[in-house]
């Protein structure tokens, strides 16, 4: 099961302004991290353990970061850690056929979603006092979940995947009960990702084409699929640093990173900027805030690879974490 493109082989999150954690798998499988913290790097890597199938999700809230990812044994795996304290590794069960999507609400909701070895989607959340245990939203899919929370008048969660047809399928959580599912068609190649800007959403993916495509909801209904070019080698990254801001991201078939930016206001930028590097994953991006976009990419020497928005410019080149 998964894309016939490159996926992502780095983690990343955000703890605030100038803070940041990132992942990465050891040659064991076992998951490591490096942190920044205002103008440096903690000196190494520290190890976490466990053995992974695929890089896990991560997630942060106030102090606290949640882990969870599929392990070789195909059951879900959580740690997490509040303020410096990380406690152990809990297993979940579960078999799942994919890499594990995580999201998060407030203080105290924590749901993921992952495709079973049914090739069902199968979900598991925690209220702030437990879990609620495998449920199935049936399904048939090809690549692993991409899931958002949209937060109005009422908290609405979105999940997309890819199904064995090449459709991008949609089922989403409007306050109180599942809807059905949804084919919003299309033949893709890679996952769907999708990101929140304001009310909007947007799904993005690579088509037969090789170019990415994207589909917008904005607050009542889904515009047609349109392309914005490019020729990739790896699912789309894409994140929102503000209300009417959109970055994506993607490693072309050159093994270099693009990038192209979207405004409520302009549209889409005048096209695919080349940032170079040698890439062996998708990339990776966070953002701690406004004007700042913080990318992350394995090179293929195996290394980690990070390049930075300030506002105005990327920075110089490429620098390795590792």
């Amino acid at each position: 099961m998964g894309s016939l493109l490159k996926i992502a082989a780095i983690a990343a999150v955000t703890l605030g302004t100038g803070r940041m954690d990132v992942y990465q798998l050891t040659s064991s499988n076992a998951l490591t991290y490096r942190s920044y913290s205002g103008d440096s790097w903690s000196p190494s890597w520290s190890n976490l353990g466990g053995t992974f199938a695929s890089i896990p999700a991560v997630v942060s809230t106030s102090n606290r970061v949640d882990i969870i990812g599929t392990g070789t044994d195909s059951g879900a795996w959580h740690r997490y850690r509040n303020g410096n304290s990380w406690s152990g590794w809990n297993n979940y069960g579960g078999t799942f056929g994919s890499s594990i999507s995580l999201v998060s609400y407030g203080s105290s909701y924590l749901s993921y979603y992952g495709v079973g070895t049914d090739g069902a989607a199968w979900y598991n959340e925690w209220n702030g006092n437990q879990w609620s245990g495998y449920r199935s939203l049936g399904g048939t899919f090809s690549t692993s979940l991409s899931v958002v929370i949209t937060v109005t008048v009422t908290v609405r969660i979105d999940f997309f995947g890819v199904g064995n047809d090449k459709s991008c399928w949609h089922r989403n959580w409007g306050g109180s009960s599942w809807g059905v599912w949804d084919n919003r068609g299309g033949s893709f190649i890679s996952e769907v990702i999708s990101i929140t800007v304001s009310v909007n959403i947007f799904i993005f993916g690579i088509r037969e084409d090789r170019a990415m495509w994207y589909s917008r909801w904005d607050g009542s209904r889904w515009s047609s699929w349109q392309s914005i070019g490019g020729n990739f080698n790896s699912k789309p990254t894409c994140v929102s640093w503000g209300s009417d801001r959109v970055d994506c991201i993607a490693t072309g078939t050159d093994s270099g990173a693009w990038h192209r930016s979207w405004t409520s206001g302009g549209g889409w930028s005048s096209g695919w900027t080349s940032m170079g590097g040698d890439f062996s994953s998708a990339p990776t991006v966070v953002s701690w805030g406004s004007n700042r976009l913080d990318c992350f990419c394995k090179g293929n020497d195996d290394r980690v690879y990070h390049r930075y928005w300030s506002g105005s410019s990327w920075s110089n080149g490429w620098n390795t974490i590792s």
